[in-house]
């Protein structure tokens, strides 16, 4: 399963505890999500994910974010897990992941560092941290990437400023802190969700 047909929003839910991560995941997935990250600098990230891919693994991608290690990459593996997010672009993790299936979604900042991706294999990118580099950035690195290669933003996207990045050419973005911060109520998750979702759509009509 890849980008196509599917909402193109990425719920990153960095911080997130197992006891807390089924009900987060279930509101964000009500709202209309159908990718779910789960940042490996979370607590007790290794209950939280094989838990969501059981439970959602069916109705979205459920993956993990901040990967920096092959090891992590077979773990992640063995758990089910079909969506992989990185920071930076390490062509190695790239491809162990592609073999095993994943959807990956490695942070690029340059054009070099996107095109490293693409070579190891890498189906869609993210422009990190995005609101240091802005649309008008986005959009110069976009006409020279191939234009089946799906960009993502992540970083300091909102439902306010969504429209912006994707008018500049990215296909969906990354939704972190302005979605989910640790330790918020599962109320907070939803209404935030549905307020993306309805953002995109009115972005992309």
């Amino acid at each position: 399963m890849q980008w196509q047909n599917k909402l193109p929003l990425i719920a990153i839910l960095r911080g997130i505890k197992p006891d807390e991560a089924h009900a987060h995941v279930a509101a964000v997935i009500e709202a209309g999500f159908e990718a779910v990250e789960i940042p490996l600098n979370s607590p007790e990230w290794e209950k939280s994910i094989p838990a969501m891919v059981k439970a959602f693994g069916d109705k979205a991608l459920i993956g993990a974010g901040t990967v920096l290690k092959l090891e992590q990459v077979d773990r992640l593996a063995e758990m089910g897990c079909t969506l992989m997010v990185t920071p930076n672009i390490k062509p190695e993790l790239i491809r162990r992941a592609v073999e095993h299936g994943m959807t990956v979604c490695p942070g690029c900042a340059t054009a070099t560092e996107a095109f490293d991706a693409i070579d190891a294999g890498a189906q869609s990118l993210k422009i990190f941290p995005s609101s240091a580099f802005g649309p008008d950035y986005i959009k110069a690195l976009k006409a020279v990437l191939p234009p089946e290669i799906p960009v993502f933003a992540v970083g300091g996207v909102t439902p306010e400023n969504l429209k912006q990045w994707i008018d500049a050419g990215c296909v969906g973005a990354g939704l972190g802190s302005d979605l989910y911060r640790a330790g918020q109520p599962v109320e907070r998750t939803a209404q935030q969700a549905a307020a993306f979702v309805k953002a995109y759509r009115e972005a992309v009509k």
